[in-house]
Order: structure tokens, then C-alpha cells, then sequence
């Protein structure tokens, strides 16, 4: 992380104002945000003094925003040397950020940098005549087209020694010059012969047709597997319905103890149902009454336990 500093006292301008075109566009901007969140402009006022003052950013241009924002210098200062989008020094007429990562370092990189060497000087000089500077940036996100630099705001890519020599020599003489790629490609495309997407069907609509038709089918198939489940649904409820199961007995258990209560014989003129007559009637205590006769005990010793 690089420390940010301000440009020296000797070669600070005296004062900073915008202009009334900015003035009347930085108002427009604050009064987006509501009272007391005028702060949030900060970046925005920052960015258009950068672009009044020849693409720096000045110490009285701090002040002024932080004057017009009602916000501590120290808090606009700290703004303005955390990002690196704002320039802090003087830089030329066509300020270059010339991206030195590895995507371009791999395709040819170093040769672009020592053009802006031979030709320009070191990171943050300025010419002479004050038409270039030049500083090395991290990636700026058009690897496709490595090497490349910024200028201004335009990008310029696919740079060789002699195409970006024939670039800077083009904006010195102030001869128009194309944002873009400089070796005759129009975006990304591949840069000799292409060997990929060749299939004329890709373009002429039939292999969305056939895309089509596959969706088609895969519906098709699973509303036939829908419907074949809802009907064999429907089978099985009717054949539930036509033989239902066996009805179940009118008396339950408890039912038939009520019915051979002795109160019950008695009212239907019975005799009374003898213990033995209950332990022949109940097969699932015949074990337990057999092991207990053998041990010599009676019906009622159960209860004596």
C-alpha cells in the first residue's frame, strides 16, 4: 500500500472555485442527498475538480469541497488520498496508467513500458512541453486484449513498441486517434484465424429448433407420465369401492365380556360361569393355569401374590 501525499507546498495553485457550470452542477448534486447526508457528494465533487483542475487534485480544491459540504478538511483529505482515481500531483495533458499485471506482463508488457521510459521518463514525470505522464495502475479489466494503457478515459489495446509509438506521436501532433484495439480487431475476437463457433448451425436458428424440440418432448413425456399416474389412481379408488373390506363384528371384546357379566347370565336366566369354564375359555392364560397347577397352587393364589 503506497502512501498518498500531497503535491508540494511550491506547486500548489493559490486558490481553488468552480466554475459557474460547475458550480450550478455540484449544487444539483448535493440536493440529491437529504439534509444532513450532504457528505455523500464528496466523491462525486472531488472527481469534477479533479477534471477542472488539468486532471489533478489541489489542496485549495480540498478545502473548497469541504467548505461547500460543511464537512471537516481532514475527513475530504482523507477521501482524496484513500483513492487512487484521484491524483494528487500534476499530471500531463494525456495522463497514461499503464497496467503492469500478469495478463499483460505475459503479452508483452515490459516492451510498452520501456517506450513510456525512453520516451516519457519516470512514473509521475511530466514532459517538458506537459503533454504526457505516465504511472503503472493494477489490472484494468481488458486482459483480452493485453497489453494495453488508459489515456484519459479512453483504453487503448493490443499495443506493440511501433503501435504505441505511432499512438503517442498521433496525440502530440494532435491527429485524431481510435479508443480501442490497434491491431485491426473490432472487440475480443480472436486475433488470427478462428477456430472456434465454425458450425453454421449455431447461426442459421436450427439449433434453437432443436433445443426447442427436446423441451417440447421432455414436456410432452412428463404430462403422458402425469396423466398415467392420475389414472391409475382413479383405478385402485374404484376397485376399493367395489369390494370394500370385510365388515367388522358388531360386538368387540369388551363387548362380549359385558355380555357374559354375571348380572347379564343371571338376567338371561344362566347359570353362573364356573372358574374352570373361564380358564377353558381363555386360551391365552391355559399355559399360565397348567404351570400353576403344577406348582400345586389354585386359580385364586394369583391374587394372594
Amino acid at each position: 500500500m503506497s502512501v498518498r501525499r500531497l503535491a508540494p507546498k511550491e506547486i500548489q495553485p493559490e486558490g481553488f472555485a468552480f466554475t459557474p457550470e460547475n458550480t450550478a452542477w455540484a449544487e444539483r448534486i448535493i440536493a440529491k442527498y437529504p439534509e444532513g447526508r450532504q457528505a455523500s457528494a464528496v466523491i462525486s465533487l472531488l472527481w469534477k475538480a479533479q477534471e477542472q483542475g488539468d486532471g489533478w487534485v489541489s489542496e485549495p480544491a480540498i478545502r473548497t469541497i469541504a467548505e461547500l459540504l460543511k464537512m471537516p478538511y481532514i475527513r475530504v483529505l482523507e477521501v482524496a488520498t484513500f483513492y487512487t482515481m484521484f491524483n494528487l500531483h500534476p499530471v500531463g495533458r494525456y495522463f497514461i496508467q499503464f497496467c503492469g499485471t500478469t495478463p499483460c506482463r505475459l503479452r508483452g508488457a515490459q516492451a510498452i513500458q520501456d517506450v513510456l521510459e525512453e520516451r516519457v521518463g519516470h512514473q509521475g514525470h511530466v514532459t517538458d512541453d506537459g503533454l504526457f505522464s505516465w504511472l503503472e495502475v493494477e489490472c484494468l479489466g481488458a486482459c483480452c486484449n493485453a497489453p494495453m494503457v488508459q489515456i484519459n478515459d479512453d483504453y487503448y489495446e493490443d499495443l506493440t513498441p511501433d503501435n504505441f509509438n505511432k499512438l503517442l506521436d498521433d496525440l502530440a501532433a494532435g491527429r485524431p486517434v481510435k479508443p480501442g484495439p490497434q491491431n485491426g480487431r473490432v472487440a475480443s475476437e480472436p486475433e488470427e484465424a478462428i477456430h472456434t463457433l465454425l458450425d453454421p448451425s449455431l447461426y442459421d436458428g436450427s439449433m434453437v429448433g432443436a433445443w426447442r424440440k427436446r423441451f417440447e418432448e421432455e414436456e410432452a413425456r412428463a404430462k403422458a407420465e402425469a396423466e398415467a399416474k392420475a389414472r391409475a389412481e382413479k383405478e385402485r379408488a374404484a376397485r376399493d369401492a367395489a369390494s370394500p373390506d370385510p365388515a367388522k363384528p358388531a360386538t368387540t371384546r369388551a363387548g362380549e365380556q359385558a355380555a357374559e357379566s354375571p348380572a347379564a347370565r343371571v338376567a338371561d336366566g344362566k347359570e353362573p360361569i364356573k372358574p374352570e369354564q373361564k380358564q377353558a375359555a381363555s386360551p391365552a392364560t391355559a399355559p399360565e393355569a397348567d404351570a400353576r397347577k403344577a406348582d400345586g397352587k389354585g386359580p385364586n393364589d394369583k391374587a394372594k401374590e
